[in-house]
């Protein structure tokens, strides 16, 4: 399949089409917060992101930076040919359990060694997510776990036909 055309990149953008490929890993100077079951179970600075060509940025955070009880071990795993073997989580927040809504790499592969303590999250699962004070819009298609914002411009894998991207 062809490589679809960029959409136009505004000021203060960035295309998902300029993100290499392997991926690359990067400190995010921005606040991550998550809302679940009405309750904030994530406020944090520490964060990083990986970029990979056609993807919106997935955002990382420290599991210790979850409140207590918000992340639970799950069954399952799935291997990134990138990252390694990851595991996933329940994620519970109020009255909310969203089983595998969270995953992360417990013994990440060379260049990813900075994620083996940290966790991201689907945020379409999610009563909120933001990245410094904007809610984010999850990656189309449900398999992904990027986050967009208002600095991303696509087109995004995951809408309908991205398959071969």
């Amino acid at each position: 399949m062809r490589r679809p055309t960029p959409d136009p990149v505004a000021p203060g953008q960035e295309s998902v089409w300029d993100y290499p490929r392997p991926p690359r890993v990067e400190r995010v100077d921005a606040a991550v917060t998550i809302v679940l079951g009405g309750v904030r179970i994530l406020d944090t600075s520490d964060v990083v992101r990986v970029l990979e060509t056609s993807h919106p940025p997935v955002y990382y955070v420290p599991i210790v930076d979850f409140t207590e009880g918000a992340l639970v071990p799950a069954a399952g795993s799935s291997f990134c040919e990138w990252k390694g073997a990851a595991r996933y989580l329940d994620v519970c927040g109020g009255e909310r359990v969203v089983p595998r809504a969270a995953w992360n790499y417990p013994n990440p592969s060379a260049g990813f060694e900075v994620l083996s303590d940290r966790v991201a999250l689907y945020a379409g699962e999610m009563d909120a997510c933001t990245v410094a004070g904007e809610r984010v819009v999850p990656q189309p298609g449900g398999f992904y776990g990027g986050w967009i914002t208002a600095a991303i411009a696509g087109p995004f894998k995951g809408v309908p036909g991205s398959n071969g991207w």
